[in-house]
């Protein structure tokens, strides 16, 4: 266990220094192009397109907060390890709770 916590307490450092250069970047291109002057169409669906960041990273944090809820549910469910299915199905449904509820949400900010 051990080990792969030194493995992977790395990798998700660059990950999160990746998405915070990424959304710095955002801001300035977006910043520069609503400075340079009046916007056309092209501008505005380009600037459209950029915003939807914010939903990805909800996206991935529903999915992840509802993974790790499936796998706190399946320390409290009693099963055969060996033999039983049923932490798979757990956890897939929880995940798929997460993905449902993120569309829902997106659904409902654009009507």
């Amino acid at each position: 266990m051990k080990k792969e916590i030194v493995l992977l307490t790395p990798i998700a450092i660059c990950i999160v220094i990746a998405v915070i250069i990424l959304a710095l970047y955002n801001y300035r291109i977006k910043k520069r192009i609503i400075d340079a002057g009046p916007i056309d169409e092209y501008a505005l669906k380009y600037l459209m397109s950029m915003s939807g960041v914010g939903s990805e990273v909800l996206k991935w944090g529903l999915i992840l907060f509802f993974g790790g809820l499936g796998l706190i549910i399946i320390e409290f469910v009693p099963f055969d390890a060996e033999e039983s299915s049923v932490p798979y199905g757990i956890e897939t449904v929880f995940i798929a709770l997460g993905f449902l509820i993120y569309y829902f949400i997106m659904k409902q900010q654009k009507s």
